[in-house]
């Protein structure tokens, strides 16, 4: 072990004793106030998320750079998190603009390649543990943000005809195999540096799980894909952000896709929701509500070894919620530890 690796696992060895369990991410401002809600939920694990979108709270990422992390300012974000008592369990998701030459393909990929590593590095110096990212030049996409649910909770749809003339996103139609040998070449440049840095990388699928929207494939649409993605370049520090909600989109058979990444121990982290439908038309909706028995895959991620963090992930917009919906992940947490304990 190199003492870089050696000083970072001082900071993350106890994640790996620890058992499966709740926590709280989608926002990137961890606030006092904030903070002090998640500890009198009985959470003790936060995931702060790096990408802005209006689908998330905040617009301000707390970390300045405009390629690459500082190590000191990633210091800072975990000890703020510790100083309330708190574990910083993975950041998610480096902006577009830090890879978005790399997924393309594009002159200036290399530099880019560059300060990427550079920001594993500092990410796993600083002794912060998973780092979740997605592939995805195009973000995510919904057609309605205003789509009423139960008692006229406000959620997000996306029907896939609301999106078949969208104009193209990035100037020219792109092939699947174009970003598939633009991944691979991600994924040989930066795995190494994540396994010195003790670092492990954890992909979130497309979503929605469609082939195409504006011209730019959706790779990471279904199960084969990334069964492809995990075998292109070994190593123990690659797995994925399993978001069960855009698996359900895709109509999938969870538990077998729990089962196979289970049993690989590839399953780093979950985002648990869910939606009602499959593609080509679908509704984010609660927790209690979708496609699958929540219990059932609970049981199913016990069942297959995880012991990693589940964090509610998109979750209605209740009445009286704030821009993070507190009112709405509260509700979730409840269901989740209640679900855990059942267990």
């Amino acid at each position: 072990m190199t003492e870089q690796s050696t000083e970072t696992a001082a900071h993350t060895d106890g994640f790996e004793d620890l058992p499966m369990r709740v926590g709280l991410g989608q926002f990137m401002q961890p606030t006092r106030e904030r903070l002090r809600f998640i500890e009198q939920l009985g959470v003790e694990d936060v995931i702060l998320n790096m990408y802005e979108t209006p689908l998330l709270a905040d617009n301000e990422v707390p970390l300045t750079g405009d390629a690459e992390w500082d190590f000191q300012e990633l210091v800072q974000l975990r000890t703020r998190v510790e100083d309330a008592g708190l574990r910083l369990a993975a950041i998610e998701n480096l902006p577009i603009s830090f890879y978005d030459d790399v997924m393309l393909g594009r002159e200036g990929r290399d530099e880019q390649l560059e300060c990427v590593k550079t920001t594993i590095r500092n990410i796993g110096r600083a002794g912060i543990p998973v780092l979740g990212y997605h592939w995805s030049p195009s973000g995510v996409w919904r057609t309605t943000t205003s789509r009423r649910v139960r008692g006229d909770a406000i959620s997000t749809g996306f029907d896939a005809w609301e999106v078949e003339n969208a104009p193209l996103s990035h100037g020219r139609e792109y092939t699947d195999e174009e970003l598939w040998a633009n991944y691979e070449y991600f994924l040989e440049a930066v795995l190494p540096v994540a396994e010195e840095a003790g670092v492990t990388l954890a992909l979130h699928p497309n979503d929605p799980p469609v082939d195409r929207i504006g011209g730019m494939p959706f790779l990471f649409r279904d199960f084969e894909n990334f069964k492809r993605a995990m075998d292109l370049v070994e190593s123990d520090n690659h797995g994925l952000e399993f978001c069960l909600g855009t698996w359900s989109e895709m109509g999938e058979d969870l538990f077998e896709v729990i089962e196979y990444f289970g049993e690989r121990d590839e399953l780093v982290y979950v985002h648990f929701r869910d939606v009602e439908g499959t593609l080509p038309s679908f509704t984010e909706t609660f927790i209690d509500e979708g496609n699958y028995d929540e219990f059932e895959i609970v049981r199913a991620l016990d069942d297959a070894g995880f012991s990693g963090v589940m964090i509610p992930d998109h979750v209605p917009r209740l009445e009286g919620d704030g821009d993070w919906k507190h009112r709405g992940r509260a509700y979730t947490v409840g269901y989740l530890k209640g679900m855990l304990r059942s267990l």
